[in-house]
């Protein structure tokens, strides 16, 4: 099985407003902003479009920082987000993505601890997309492969380890002993 070194963690992507007033576009990680040129006084339903894209904001952000949060040294880069321009001339964060590195440790060990953090990084935000579980699948898959390898080395040591008391007891000292007392 190949898998990319380098998976995103997520993409959110939530929409709540008609797409008459939809321009959407992508930046990576501070929210920009434009200034407002117009002086017209917003309408009740651009104010309810601008509060709906606030909240989203909101979300997108706290998921994408949940992830950084419980990332640790797997997360490559910050967030990556989708904008949105609202009729205040503002964008609002609607998407979000943030990096997450699942190549292999160096050991069986390595892998098992990384792939942990990868799942926990994954999974991290109170409401994981689709592709949080797949990317927490994926670890899941390789911890696994990396337990079973790990566990294949120890069973082989022990294998080795517990063939030389046997091999010591079949020696010509230990039957000559044997038959001098039957």
């Amino acid at each position: 099985m190949q898998i990319a070194n380098t998976l995103n963690a997520s993409y959110i992507h939530i929409t709540n407003t008609p797409s008459s007033q939809k321009e959407v576009s992508t930046s990576s990680s501070s929210q920009k902003t434009e200034k407002n040129n117009e002086t017209e006084t917003l309408t009740t339903a651009q104010k309810a479009v601008i509060s709906e894209l606030q909240a989203t904001d909101t979300a997108v952000r706290s998921h994408e920082r949940a992830h950084i949060a419980a990332g640790g040294g797997v997360i490559r880069g910050g967030a990556v987000f989708s904008y949105e321009k609202a009729p205040d001339n503002k964008l609002y964060a609607v998407g979000g993505e943030v990096g997450i590195d699942i190549s292999e440790g160096n050991t069986p060990e390595e892998t098992i601890a990384k792939m942990q953090t990868v799942r926990s990084a994954a999974l991290a935000p109170s409401d994981p997309s689709a592709t949080d579980y797949q990317v927490a699948s994926t670890a899941s898959i390789l911890q696994l492969k990396a337990q079973l390898e790990l566990s294949k080395t120890n069973q082989a040591e022990r294998l080795a380890k517990s063939d030389e008391p046997y091999a010591s007891a079949n020696n010509e000292e230990s039957s000559t002993l044997f038959s001098n007392y039957a």
